[in-house]
């Protein structure tokens, strides 16, 4: 059972008042009992001396019945017991009774101790009165001789007496004495823990959401700075609350406003916040509070989900749910444990992609065959004309040359970036396909006097890929670095690194300025637009390079400093499904 701080503090306060009430009026008792006897013990032997002169003189005169009968009479008189006893133990004369049928008295404690020269105290029941007494005893000399022993006595029940009512002043006085603590235990208990009942009362109020609770204490002590504090928190704790409510709702506007469909899921995958638009797009209910896979039933989404749980990392990845394309983009929040999905609606922008790839691929085939007619009549025609209207022919023929490479990179980009582009994959030895390629370049070597050089850092195992389309990879960036290269050379630098090989070209030519090196791998796009017409160029080399790596799970990285050359940079994974 709960019991309340007053409870305890009063009930303390009664258990310490009782216990030291009962322990002041047992040792009080006692002490008072025996101060008193000590008093009177010290009246009999006054009383003692007070006798002592003239029972001499009776003891010394033998005058015992004389003695008797003054024994008698002053014992009456001062209702204290007397006996006078001859050393022998005879009782001489006793103020109560006839010393003639007492016993001797030599054995008695206090009578063995005056007789030794003393005084004899003793507090005993009496065999002649039958009785308690307090006995005092003092030796009768004369001369330097002890004639007797003279003893006074009083009854321990006239003693008891006057205690008891010393006692029950005492019991009265303490009673008083409690019931005045008790109430001042009372009060002082009530006056400490009103405070911390109000402090109670107000925390509830606060726990209940009621921030205007207050704790208002008149006495300036240490709960009055308390409750000043708590006042002083609750007014925090309103104004705290009040700016996480305003931010909250921000929020919560800021995320339905989010065109993108938004998902935050916890540690066991349960949704724990979702917009608008995540219901509109993919769900037809609420879908808070539910897991992840009951709601989103795709397996690539759970294996995003779950990539991203494992490694802590940040993906994204496109995805179809319901016929539409959402581009998922998956943040790990590792403070809280939770992912943060974004889904971008891309559908309109992929059905434009696929009409653009359609339109290329199906404008590149009917631009195959009348350009590759027009460059069989180019080629009759040279057999025909004369020398001076040759050099328009030329410039047909070079022109005509140049838009059938485009179509046919046209072509072959647009199957690379079908996502159902096979590769053929086998064993490569990197070293030997590069050997073969510098054979193809040998004749553009030698016309511009450059030299290919292939490093080898170290072993490098077989690579598994699409021989084919590497070889593409090595042609177009050589090919790019001897037409851009006018004195020095190219290197071809190969290192295995974990299980993967990097392959860096690096090149001596006239560089890349550092704003356009984001957009090379770009359809068309040309750095120096003169020079790549007088060249040959199509602008789709390198975009057609960047989708052969990314086919076999690689990356590609490019940096160039301009007048010092350009590095290509290829990391290829030494396993590469087919």
């Amino acid at each position: 059972m709960k019991k309340s701080l007053f409870a305890k503090t009063f009930g303390g306060y009664i258990v310490i008042t009782v216990i030291l009430s009962v322990f002041i009026l047992i040792f009080s008792f006692k002490t008072i009992k025996e101060y008193y006897i000590d008093s009177l013990t010290q009246d009999l032997i006054n009383l003692s001396i007070t006798l002592e002169t003239k029972i001499t003189s009776l003891v010394a005169e033998k005058r015992f019945q004389e003695l008797d009968s003054f024994v008698k009479e002053l014992g009456k008189h001062i209702h204290t017991r007397i006996t006078v006893i001859d050393p022998s133990g005879i009782v001489l004369a006793d103020s109560e009774k006839n010393p003639g049928g007492m016993e001797k008295h030599n054995i008695r404690a206090e009578i063995m101790q005056a007789l030794q020269g003393g005084i004899g105290k003793s507090l005993r029941f009496s065999t002649t009165v039958k009785e308690e007494m307090l006995y005092v005893a003092m030796p009768i000399e004369l001369n330097g001789t002890i004639l007797g022993v003279v003893r006074v006595s009083l009854f321990i029940k006239d003693i008891d007496k006057i205690l008891d009512k010393i006692k029950m002043s005492i019991l009265y006085s303490v009673i008083v004495i409690l019931i005045i603590s008790l109430l001042a235990s009372l009060f002082f208990s009530n006056s400490l823990t009103r405070p911390i009942r109000a402090l109670i009362t107000a925390s509830r109020r606060v726990a209940s959401g009621d921030f205007s609770a207050k704790v208002l204490l008149r006495v300036d002590d240490e709960f009055k700075e308390l409750g000043d504090s708590f006042n002083y928190m609750t007014d925090r704790m309103s104004a705290l609350f009040a700016e996480a409510s305003e931010k909250k709702e921000e929020l919560t506007s800021i995320i339905s406003s989010i065109q993108e469909g938004l998902l935050v899921l916890d540690r066991r995958g349960k949704i724990i916040l979702s917009n608008e638009s995540m219901t509109n797009s993919i769900s037809t209910g609420a879908v808070d509070g539910k897991p992840y896979w009951e709601v989103i039933r795709e397996p690539q989404f759970s294996e995003l989900v779950n990539r991203v749980m494992h490694d802590r990392q940040n993906y994204r990845e496109d995805l179809t749910f319901n016929t539409r394309t959402f581009s998922c983009s998956a943040t790990f929040l590792g403070a809280h444990e939770q992912t943060v999905i974004i889904f971008h609606d891309i559908t309109e922008i992929k059905k434009l992609e696929k009409i653009k790839k359609d339109f290329v691929v199906n404008v590149s085939h009917e631009l195959r065959t009348p350009l590759t007619a027009i460059k069989g009549f180019v080629e009759t025609l040279d057999e025909e004309i004369d020398d001076n209207q040759r050099q328009y022919l030329t410039i047909i023929k070079r022109n005509t040359d140049r838009l059938i490479n485009i179509v046919q990179d046209l072509l072959l980009l647009s199957e690379l970036e079908e996502k159902g582009s096979d590769l053929h994959v086998e064993d490569i030895d990197l070293k030997g396909m590069l050997e073969q390629v510098r054979k193809i370049f040998e004749p553009a070597l030698r016309e511009k006097g450059l030299c290919l050089g292939i490093e080898l850092n170290g072993a490098v195992p077989p690579l598994r890929a699409d021989a084919f389309k590497l070889e593409q990879v090595f042609i177009n960036l050589i090919d790019n670095a001897i037409k851009y290269t006018e004195r020095g050379g190219i290197t071809v630098r190969l290192r295995h690194q974990d299980n993967t090989v990097a392959i860096e070209i690096q090149d001596t030519g006239i560089g890349i300025p550092r704003e356009h090196v984001p957009r090379i791998f770009e359809r068309f796009y040309v750095v120096d637009s003169s020079r790549s017409k007088q060249l040959g160029g199509t602008g789709l080399g390198l975009s057609i390079v960047k989708h052969i790596v990314l086919l076999h799970n690689g990356t590609i990285n490019v940096t160039s400093t301009p007048g010092n050359g350009t590095t290509v940079i290829i990391t290829l994974p030494l396993k590469t499904s087919a």
